[in-house]
């Protein structure tokens, strides 16, 4: 795309839109993205002869590859007012009658402005743990099907515009990775972590429904909400400094509920600090307290960190030989998709509890949605087989060496930071400034913020943060801790170790 064309076409479109006042709005707007066109044609064509030499690998949108570590700099990061008045609530209503329509702005010019957009938010993007540098052109021509894969993954149904194949080659990559038994695993592609802990969520209370769900305060949402949902008693367990469920609290809540069956939830790698729960201290609490197998559930959300502790060297084993029941992981985090999906993965004999045949679909109801998005399957298949174990273990070694570079750079500079083990999160003390959070979509809770480190975030990216983030600092100052024991207090503990802020 061209962004030197941007620019100077954010400028004219101004002068148009102050010139041309009298003329309707959706008049300026087109002349202005008229103007943009002339202006990117030929600087697209010149793009498309290098594309053409370039031995990369495309993807769908140019701007999805590991292009994001350089293109910060280039890209206009203030939105022209044409395309903020083109995707304005007014532009982009959806018009009941032929007379709106001749006054609404043309669906083309809308959805440039749209992608410039997206360009200029994606170019400035740590704060959500989104892998960017994913690439699937190969896949654009499956698009144009209605791929879905409604019911069960295993049992073929009526409907034959399907990726079951591909979906349950995912399945059984993830059974591999995790170690589950061949003759007991079951799973499926979801609509993201989320569905994951629904889905794990409702099996545990199939399993034991008058289990007490036990789980730390650093968890997602979702658990909250499964547990809300499936009107489960919830015993939110305390955190250690970094994030880590308390494990002497989660003890002394079991021995005084031990008439009641167990539903732990595992975080592998909270939202907010990246904490892995240590799954093996967890079990052993659990048989310390008096807990038989049959007395607790163990359901891992693994969103993020499930797809990079296999790949980790020494790191905890993540296994159903362990007596855990299911685990989620999303896809479009470490692995890389451009839609939001993921994989929950749990023992056969569980689904049993809630499978039910459909005549309508000629296959069994064993998910949570009934018509299931066949494309993420496909996606997800595109990049465990173009990637490879190496390659995925190289973007995992990538990611937590960066995540040191970024630590160790924001020390440097005086800027409270902390990083855990196994975790690619950096969390630091929150901007000052709420225009920086903004900018570059950092992710809060109270007074700190943290950069999730993903593989299309390069060093060059991390030093043109930490130098904005330097400046800013100068100009509006640092964030105070909100409150006693505030998340900023917690960052600053000496139990981190010899690693805080300006000691190396």
């Amino acid at each position: 795309m061209c962004s030197t064309a941007l620019r100077g076409l954010s400028s004219v479109a101004s002068g148009l839109v102050r010139r041309q006042s009298a003329w309707p709005l959706h008049l300026h707007v087109r002349n202005a993205i008229t103007l943009r066109r002339d202006f990117c044609a030929r600087a697209n064509a010149a793009h498309a002869l290098d594309d053409a030499s370039s031995e990369k690998l495309g993807s769908a949108s140019p701007w999805a590859t590991d292009g994001w570590g350089d293109s910060v700099e280039i890209i206009e990061q203030t939105m022209p007012d044409a395309h903020r008045a083109l995707l304005s609530n007014a532009s982009v209503a959806i018009p009941t009658s032929s007379a709106e329509a001749g006054e609404l702005p043309a669906v083309s010019d809308i959805l440039g402005a749209y992608e410039a957009q997206l360009q200029r938010r994606t170019a400035r993007h740590l704060g959500y743990p989104y892998n960017l540098d994913y690439q699937n052109r190969e896949l654009d021509r499956f698009m144009r099907y209605s791929i879905n894969n409604l019911g069960d993954p295993f049992v073929p149904s009526n409907y034959g515009v399907h990726s079951r194949q591909f979906e349950v080659a995912v399945v059984d990559f993830f059974a591999r990775l995790w170690r589950a038994d061949p003759n007991d695993y079951w799973g499926y592609v979801t609509t993201c972590g989320t569905e994951g802990n629904l889905y794990g969520m409702l099996l545990a209370r199939e399993t034991l429904p008058d289990g007490i769900v036990y789980t730390s305060s650093e968890t997602h949402y979702s658990v909250f909400k499964a547990a809300h949902y499936y009107r489960q008693e919830v015993e939110v367990i305390p955190t250690l400094f970094n994030g880590q469920i308390d494990y002497d609290a989660l003890a002394t809540a079991l021995r005084r509920n031990r008439g009641k069956p167990a539903i732990l939830n595992v975080n592998i790698g909270t939202t907010v600090k990246g904490a892995v729960d240590d799954l093996d201290r967890i079990l052993r609490t659990l048989s310390m307290t008096g807990y038989e197998r049959e007395d607790y559930y163990v359901h891992c959300d693994g969103a993020l960190f499930a797809m990079m502790m296999p790949f980790v060297e020494y790191a905890p084993e993540l296994s159903f030989q362990r007596p855990i029941d299911s685990i989620t992981v999303s896809g479009h985090k470490m692995l890389g998709c451009p839609m939001p999906c993921g994989i929950a993965l749990t023992r056969r004999s569980h689904v049993r509890k809630i499978e039910r045949r459909i005549d309508y679909l000629n296959s069994v109801d064993t998910t949570i949605m009934g018509s299931r998005n066949g494309h993420a399957a496909l996606h997800m298949w595109h990049s465990l087989r173009t990637k490879g174990l190496e390659g995925i273990k190289a973007e995992v070694a990538s990611c937590l060496k960066t995540a040191v570079y970024l630590r160790d750079s924001l020390s440097a500079e005086g800027i409270t930071c902390q990083l855990n083990d196994l975790s690619s999160t950096v969390i630091l003390e929150r901007p000052a400034d709420e225009r920086f959070v903004k900018r570059w979509q950092l992710a809060c809770e109270e007074d700190i913020a943290h950069v999730v480190v993903m593989p299309n975030v390069t060093t060059k990216k991390v030093d043109i943060f930490v130098a904005e983030l330097v400046a800013m600092t100068k100009q509006h100052g640092r964030t105070a801790p909100r409150r006693e024991n505030s998340p900023l207090t917690l960052l600053s503990s000496k139990a981190w170790g010899a690693h805080r802020a300006g000691h190396a």
